[in-house]
């Protein structure tokens, strides 16, 4: 596939962690016929490199050339979430609980999305992808609809190019069921993707961000491919 924009063919910056969110709304881009350009962002989480490898594996599985890995170790730097603090022990997920986990990155999304914003103005991409998911997730402020259409307006009133350039948020409103039905409907390598906030070899299958995912392959009847922690 191609990775360029023309004038029939736009294009997208993709947010790409190497999560199953985030593979599912590449694929996505790619199915609406969007030329893509692939951002990873390294900030200093502990599964930082197996996100990396998962992101060059996605990339590699799709023929993605135009690519970009930025490190914004700062937050890890700045600290408070127990995904960039080894002094915060990441907790077994829960559910049921309606406060903000420990997990949330401070404003992380707001970081990444002028990052992406930036790369689109340069190479004049339409659009940015990004899988943040509101209703099934684990509670995070910055992954809203408020925030993503609040970010919008800052991206047409900073921006030289204004309001032309949109934010997509494919998953939003969808359950992880949905996701996965959605991404093996697409055709997406899920068995590439890393989505557990601790771990780097095994999954761990307890934090919340293994426990979602595995809830939605269950609830879509399915079997998930990457290997858990014994």
């Amino acid at each position: 596939m191609s990775d360029a924009g023309t004038p029939n063919t736009p294009l997208a910056v993709v947010l790409l962690s190497g999560g199953m969110d985030s593979c599912v709304t590449l694929a996505h881009a790619i199915e609406r016929g969007f030329g893509i350009a692939a951002l990873h962002v390294n900030y200093g989480q502990r599964t930082q490199q197996r996100e990396l490898q998962a992101f060059t594996d996605i990339c590699e599985y799709y023929g993605i050339g135009r690519t970009l890995v930025v490190n914004i170790s700062h937050l890890a730097q700045i600290g408070g979430s127990a995904l960039t603090d080894t002094g915060i022990d990441v907790p077994p997920g829960d559910p049921e609980s309606a406060r903000i986990p420990v997990t949330y990155v401070p404003f992380r999304n707001a970081n990444i999305l002028a990052i992406a914003v930036s790369w689109a103005e340069v190479l004049g991409a339409d659009a940015i992808f990004i899988g943040a998911v509101e209703e099934d997730s684990s509670g995070y402020p910055d992954c809203r609809e408020v925030f993503f259409r609040t970010f919008e307006q800052v991206i047409a009133t900073g921006s030289a190019t204004g309001s032309s350039i949109s934010i997509h948020t494919p998953l939003l409103h969808r359950t992880k069921a949905d996701i996965v039905t959605m991404g093996i409907g697409l055709g997406a390598p899920l068995h590439l993707t890393w989505s557990c906030y601790q771990n780097n070899t095994y999954a761990c299958g307890t934090c919340d961000s293994c426990m979602l995912r595995l809830k939605g392959f269950a609830a879509a009847g399915m079997t998930d491919s990457i290997t858990y922690q014994p």
